[in-house]
């Protein structure tokens, strides 16, 4: 596991194959300037986690990962996936770290991520959407023998917890009569929460707290600036009743509960947005961060924008949920089939027989009380 989002993807997709008597998952922490809490993460789960040294030492009957870093040390069949809504994302130069440019490629759909040493580096490179699979062919053909067309899980797991929705608002502690507002921030100066630090204050004074419970998801490389350090950010907020859940808790119980969402150009926003949920955006400049002809586009280009000087209720109440539809066709080809079709590849590269009875895919769990 290379960080917090990774490692959940992983979580849904090791699910799948978990309960299996005939197999044993072992999980790693591999390096990454983002990887802080994983190990904590994990052991609090209960799960057997092993070294990275140990790891790149073994021999394993397969490997799931959901980021790139360091997998060429890993000695067995590589199962690679994307950690968010798809491959969303243009990457930048990997010689410079430099500004994304015009002609940059999809990240994770390229030849720089995909290749070592002129070998395609996965056995299997997990797809959520037909239009990846054309991104792959221009990008880095010879992988194409290797993908594997599965559909989203992250997308079909929340659609599973969408029933549990009072449950989910109970735990928050919201209201019969309260409506929560979802604020969703992706990392970086463009997110949210780096290029609009006063929004989260503005809602909080503005929204009536009777009528109004305000939620902040904010992305755990966010809170790789310390969780001491954003619960000061946000300490006054918190104090005026902001729930924000720790990177650790399930967002998909959060997004579930919510009756508005404010967001930008991350995978929250495009999940919220897919499962019906009203939302309005913030103007930024991220276009040039959104991969073309993608959920996140799309959601970019039909939401309502905030109007910052505007008093906040009347616009989330004016606020529509987008056609859903045609975000879920840019999301995924195989709506609901994800799990059947992972499980199918898993026990393909494990070489070894598919149960005949196996788990359905599990709304996500309550969440905890949080402050």
């Amino acid at each position: 596991m290379h960080t917090i989002v990774s490692c959940q993807r992983v979580l849904d997709v090791i699910d799948l194959v978990e309960s299996d008597p005939g197999v044993q998952i072992a999980f790693t922490v591999a390096p990454d300037v983002f990887n802080r809490g994983v190990r904590d993460y994990l052991e609090a789960l209960g799960a057997l986690t092993i070294s990275w040294q140990q790891a790149t030492q073994e021999r394993f009957h397969l490997a799931v990962a959901a980021s790139y870093g360091g997998l060429s040390a890993i000695h067995a069949p590589l199962m690679m996936m994307a950690h968010g809504a798809g491959h969303g994302k243009m990457a930048r130069p990997p010689e410079q770290g430099g500004p994304i440019v015009a002609e940059a490629p999809v990240y994770g759909l390229d030849a720089h991520q995909l290749l070592r040493a002129g070998r395609v580096l996965p056995s299997a490179l997990v797809l959520a959407h037909d239009g990846e699979r054309q991104v792959l062919e221009r990008q880095c053909p010879a992988a194409l023998p290797v993908a594997v067309m599965a559909g989203d899980i992250c997308y079909d797991r929340l659609l599973r917890s969408l029933p549990q929705r009072p449950a989910y608002r109970r735990a928050l502690e919201i209201g019969d009569e309260q409506r929560l507002v979802v604020v969703s921030s992706t990392w970086g100066h463009d997110g949210i929460f780096g290029a609009t630090q006063e929004l989260l204050p503005a809602l909080m004074s503005s929204l009536p707290a009777g009528r109004f419970r305000v939620a902040a998801l904010l992305h755990p490389a966010i809170w790789a600036h310390g969780h001491r350090q954003v619960r000061a950010w946000t300490a006054e907020c918190r104090s005026a009743g902001l729930i924000l859940p720790a990177p650790t808790e399930d967002w998909r119980a959060v997004i579930a509960a919510a009756d508005h969402v404010v967001g930008d150009h991350g995978s929250v926003t495009a999940y919220a947005a897919a499962a019906g949920i009203p939302l309005v955006c913030v103007e930024g400049e991220t276009s040039r961060r959104v991969a073309p002809g993608t959920a996140q586009e799309l959601v970019l280009q039909q939401a309502t924008r905030v109007r910052p000087g505007d008093p906040w209720e009347p616009q989330l109440r004016n606020a529509v949920p987008l056609k859903a539809n045609s975000i879920v066709e840019r999301l995924t080809s195989y709506p609901g089939e994800a799990g059947e079709r992972l499980r199918r590849h898993l026990y393909r590269l494990l070489g070894v027989p598919q149960p005949g009875k196996h788990r359905q895919i599990a709304p996500v769990p309550v969440p905890r009380a949080m402050s």
